[in-house]
């Protein structure tokens, strides 16, 4: 096409406009810093199909709607996860489900679907109000402002660690969670740059790293150690345990950690994420935090959250929507194309990198109104095309874990506001994003607390 450069990076020809390697060079300080910014900056200066000069992998940023809808759906059996990304990630959960390549992750998936079956996601709700009394426990027990996004960190991972483990992870929360984030600290900064050093050499990001897996691995052990096969399955753990696939063939222990790892991982940081995100937006919309309290007034009133109580709270489940769309947690998706596409009207090679990011695709104004606004209205009159609505991924390998997520996050963001009033202390200001494994805060989320009353 005319507005692509006749140039070759090596032997990979250019199908698609980019930025030219003198220029990528010039921006890798960014790139390092502030990877998100930069690939918004370049779809917005060449377009939905962006090529990268990189010979091996070709790369593309891919931003194009129904290309994206390509890659994850209509075409999706051409794309899979053996990419830098995933590859990195597998250092901290190993062959689990959300990094497993095809082969494994269709024998993994009918194993572990079990756990997250519609009639199972009850089991969920009692765990949130548990969790819920003991952050407001210790929200009333502080000064005033407290970092809201170190209390849905830990509160989530509680949640995660009853439902689905049957294991109090309470008191070992803060090991954990600093675990989690240590080790995606190093997953990240490995995705970044492909040359590093290997594990066995003694650096301190390999300690860090090794220091975190042994930490999740300790974890799992201890639940692991009274456990045997059931005749009833009680939650996820026992279910991975008797679970056999259709040769009769059982999980083995290290593949249950993996499973377990995995939901340990991205079970609460994602949920966690999508929550202090929302309650960043709602502190600076009182009218919106306002309506929010007045629905979870109406439809809990004094008493814990059940599962039935879900359907009824529509405007919790679009601030949760919102929120996920303006800062979702997997802001980055990517793929491996087996053979050769077109994506956008353009060329894709084989063996290329796809990159994908829901921040930019939620932000594409062909597919969104407003889409810097905090609107949670949209997902109540229905302004906006649900296939291009992908926090939790699409097709078929679309998170496993979503409708969990979202009975957690919206009956936890529910009974919050029904009880308490988020507000920005004197001189506070919205956080900056970073994106990690997750977007997260820059410097946590500092909020002031106030208990109100249900009837106020």
């Amino acid at each position: 096409m005319s507005d692509i450069p006749n140039r070759r990076y090596f032997r990979t020809p250019a199908t698609a406009p980019g930025p030219a390697g003198p220029q990528m060079l010039r921006a890798f300080t960014r790139i390092r810093g502030n990877p998100l910014g930069y690939l918004e900056d370049v779809w917005r200066q060449h377009g939905d199909v962006v090529q990268f000069p990189i010979p091996k992998p070709p790369s593309y940023l891919v931003n194009d709607p129904a290309g994206v809808r390509r890659v994850l759906i209509s075409n999706g059996r051409n794309y899979d996860k053996d990419t830098i990304q995933y590859r990195s990630l597998s250092l901290l959960t190993g062959e689990g489900l959300l990094t497993a390549q095809m082969a494994a992750w269709r024998r993994q998936r009918p194993l572990v679907q079990p756990a997250f079956h519609h009639e199972t996601l009850d089991g969920i709700v009692a765990h949130v109000g548990v969790a819920a009394r003991r952050m407001f426990a210790t929200w009333d027990a502080a000064d005033d402002v407290v970092d809201v996004d170190a209390s849905m960190m830990h509160a989530a991972l509680e949640i995660v660690g009853h439902a689905l483990f049957g294991t109090d992870l309470s008191g070992e929360a803060d090991r954990l969670a600093n675990s989690t984030l240590d080790a995606l600290d190093v997953v990240v900064a490995r995705a970044r740059v492909p040359v590093t050093p290997p594990g066995w050499i003694p650096t301190g990001a390999n300690r860090r790293l090794q220091r975190a897996v042994r930490n999740l691995d300790e974890a799992v052990e201890a639940m692991l150690a009274d456990r045997g096969s059931v005749e009833q399955p009680r939650d996820m753990l026992d279910l991975l345990i008797n679970a056999q696939d259709v040769n009769g063939e059982r999980l083995t222990r290290e593949e249950i950690r993996d499973q377990i790892v995995t939901f340990i991982v991205a079970g609460h940081e994602t949920v966690a994420s999508a929550l202090t995100w929302a309650w960043s937006l709602l502190a600076r919309r009182p009218e919106a935090q306002e309506r929010l309290r007045a629905e979870a007034v109406s439809v809990l009133g004094d008493r814990d959250p059940t599962f039935e109580d879900y359907a009824q709270l529509p405007y919790a489940r679009a601030v949760f929507d919102e929120a996920l769309r303006l800062y979702p947690p997997a802001w980055l998706i990517t793929r491996n194309a087996i053979e050769a596409d077109e994506l956008g009207g353009r060329q894709i090679l084989p063996g290329s990198l796809i990159i994908m990011s829901p921040w930019l695709l939620h932000r594409h104004p062909d597919v969104w109104r407003q889409p810097e606004e905090f609107r949670p209205e949209r997902f109540l009159d229905g302004d906006f095309d649900r296939t291009m609505f992908i926090p939790f991924g699409a097709g078929l390998r679309q998170c496993i874990g979503r409708d969990f997520a979202y009975v957690e996050g919206v009956l936890l963001l529910a009974t919050i506001a029904r009880s308490f009033r988020l507000t920005y202390p004197p001189g506070g200001v919205p956080p900056k994003a970073e994106p990690l494994v997750t977007i997260r805060p820059t410097t946590g989320l500092p909020l002031h607390v106030e208990r109100i009353s249900h009837h106020e």
